[in-house]
């Protein structure tokens, strides 16, 4: 993989922060198995001081806040914290799904080891709002946003509707093959066809927040290169 330089991933930058458009397979920050390519050690190599504001599931790609001084930290941590932040993520779930302002608010609870199950009793609150985009003939692209920040929370959540996103097997979302969408489709000799994306197709779109306490910015990142490409491939092959 190749590790990219924080200029060319970069979205918005001022003197406090900079948000970055983070390439899926990258963590946000350090892992117990993970090695030293995160986020965190990339934006370090140019800001010293560098802290990432949120994290981003590995596989996910978008808007990640990192903060140049710790006054800032502090200033982006307290807007998550407060719910302040508008959160929007775009995913492909699996099967045709009408969704109009759906509100889906089902407690989750943290077991541990990145596992995470819907507990009324014991989870922590959560809520995420769904609008439907773009429908396919087998899949749908789905506006997410989510007023709480738990962890799998956007996954779980649409697997809950029976929307588990595209590529996601965690929570029973399959893979989306070029052989399912394009008729006539054939495979050389021998050759093993590979997924159209081979992560789950989840993106954080846009994210609103306060740069300082007189300023709002609004911050989109663009699709990277295989959500892109699913997306187009369901839209000649799948509409």
């Amino acid at each position: 993989m190749k590790i990219p330089a924080l200029i060319d991933i970069t979205l918005f930058e001022n003197d406090d922060l900079v948000v970055v458009n983070k390439p899926p397979f990258i963590s946000s920050l350090h892992e117990r198995e993970g090695g030293d390519i995160n986020m965190l050690n990339i934006a370090r190599k140019t800001i010293p001081d560098a802290q990432v504001c949120h994290r981003l599931d590995k596989e996910t790609s978008g808007c990640l806040i990192i903060a140049k001084n710790p006054e800032t930290y502090r200033f982006i941590s307290m807007q998550f914290e407060h719910r302040q932040i508008k959160k929007v993520y775009h995913a492909v779930v699996n099967g045709t799904h009408v969704f109009n302002d759906l509100e889906i608010d089902l407690p989750i609870l943290n077991l541990g080891n990145k596992n995470v199950s819907i507990n009324k009793l014991e989870g922590k609150p959560a809520q995420t709002i769904f609008n439907s985009i773009k429908y396919f003939k087998h899949y749908t692209l789905i506006e997410c946003q989510p007023i709480t920040g738990r962890m799998h929370q956007i996954r779980i959540h649409l697997a809950t509707q029976r929307a588990s996103i595209a590529g996601d097997e965690m929570y029973g979302g399959k893979p989306v093959f070029l052989s399912h969408l394009k008729r006539g489709y054939h495979l050389g000799k021998d050759q093993e066809e590979l997924p159209i994306m081979k992560r789950f197709a989840l993106h954080a779109k846009e994210l609103n927040f306060k740069i300082n306490e007189t300023e709002v910015v609004k911050i989109e990142a663009p699709y990277p290169k295989d959500f892109a490409t699913l997306v187009k491939l369901l839209e000649k092959h799948d509409a």
